[in-house]
């Protein structure tokens, strides 16, 4: 049996497993191991999965992870997220629709310190989606808004997926931290219109707010939202201008928003910080469990030839490179329904990060472009992770369905955003060319 022929029936078996429910790290790292035992031998791959295992654990870059981690937990347990949606509403509340881009603005901040798109759309359908409904939005664009602006949080540095991205292809990741801040603020800003154009066409989504706040309430509302503004932009200042590694970055931050927090409860008790410190163990552990299985299935992949053959088919198609672009974007649309991001990215790139380069485009522009691929996955139907996120953390104000149902608007939005990008890199690329 062929090595082209063993790497197919392992790809078959990996996404066999997966679709039977199997645990992705499970079945990416079973896979991987079997597989490289079928191609090189039982004490060839033995030697290899040791080799994988103390480079990944040992390796500084994996640092940055946990100390991002630890940033958004903090952040959470600061209480940032109410006090970014208190001073967004109070300034941008009175616009129609005017709640809802409150919301995002809201959650794009909170989402740069919290790093995760899961936290983010819990924290802000607890805060934002009660205050909607009391005033007479509609359920859908409502819950819809909340689970499309929990996608910022990976989109603005510091970000946990862009760094496993970075990890997965060798690539800068103080570079990759940089580049998401443009897009990310620029995507916000086109959530912010997109909402805004929905209620303009139809007014009754989203009546006006009549509540008046003077300047000196406006004002007073910077002040508690102002810090974490400055927390984000220490960090995006600091990677920009080579004062501190990522990693450094990662502990700058989480010791900044360790004092917000210990400022907020006015001690350690309200942080509860042996719960904080295992969260984000558990939670470090799971991406480096996820990241060993993928390094071993990569390598699975690149021996048995599969990688080099699926991306020689592809790039040597006589066809312009956007067609291509608009293939791997199909793909990780496809399967960012089905499974959560680190996972797809994780079983992905090892085939369409080097097509993509062959093809002659930018690691760190791909980076921040597959990031947004992923997260437009987690909000489209059947799983849409973010979607279920907003009806769990809702105690019962909407269904799946009502979600599901205003989300159209804002895919959109997305797919807008993945064209943008394409067609202007530099969106990406300015900052990091200039580091």
């Amino acid at each position: 049996m062929s090595n082209l022929v063993i790497g197919a029936i392992g790809t078959a078996c990996l996404f066999a497993g997966i679709l039977m429910g199997v645990n992705v790290m499970v079945v990416l790292g079973l896979v991987g191991a079997f597989g490289l035992a079928a191609l090189v031998g039982f004490g060839a791959a033995t030697s290899l999965l040791s080799t994988v295992f103390f480079e990944t654990t040992h390796s500084f870059h994996f640092s940055v992870i946990p100390l991002f981690l630890l940033m958004g937990f903090f952040a959470m347990r600061a209480g940032l997220g109410e006090d970014l949606f208190e001073a967004t509403t109070k300034w941008l509340g009175g616009l129609r629709g005017g709640l809802a881009i409150s919301t995002t603005m809201g959650a794009a901040a909170f989402g740069a310190a919290s790093g995760s798109s899961v936290g983010t759309a819990t924290v802000f359908t607890k805060l934002a989606l009660p205050e909607m409904l009391a005033r007479g939005y509609d359920k859908s664009l409502a819950s819809a808004s909340i689970a499309i602006a929990g996608t910022l949080a990976v989109m603005i540095p510091p970000s946990a997926l862009v760094v496993v991205y970075g990890i997965l292809t060798d690539s800068s990741i103080g570079a990759l931290l940089v580049a998401g801040f443009i897009p990310g603020i620029v995507f916000a800003f086109v959530l912010c219109v997109t909402i805004w154009l929905v209620v303009l066409r139809r007014p009754d989504l989203a009546p006006v707010d009549t509540t008046q706040y003077s300047l000196r309430e406006k004002l007073s509302s910077l002040r508690l939202a102002g810090p974490l503004v400055l927390v984000i932009v220490c960090i995006v200042t600091g990677l920009y201008a080579g004062v501190f590694t990522p990693t450094e970055a990662g502990a700058v931050g989480a010791a900044l928003t360790f004092v917000l927090a210990l400022i907020r409860h006015k001690g350690v008790r309200g942080i509860d910080l042996p719960a904080t410190l295992l969260e984000t163990i558990r939670t470090s552990a799971m991406i480096f469990a996820i990241l060993i299985s993928a390094l071993l299935f990569s390598k699975f992949l690149a021996l048995s030839g599969v990688a080099n053959a699926v991306g020689g088919f592809l790039t040597g198609l006589d066809v312009a490179p956007w067609v291509i672009v608009v293939l791997v974007s199909l793909i990780y649309l496809s399967l960012g329904m089905m499974m959560d991001a680190p996972a797809l990215l994780a079983i992905t790139l090892p085939i369409t990060h080097p097509v993509m380069m062959d093809l002659g485009f930018d690691p760190i522009w791909f980076g921040i472009f597959v990031v947004l691929l992923v997260e437009i996955g987690a909000v489209t139907p059947p799983v849409g992770i973010n979607c279920f996120v907003v009806q769990a953390a809702s105690d019962g104000r909407v269904r799946l369905e009502d979600v599901f149902k205003g989300l159209v608007p804002f895919v959109l939005a997305g797919f807008a955003m993945l064209i943008l990008l394409y067609l202007v890199p530099q969106i990406a690329l300015f900052l990091p060319e200039r580091m």
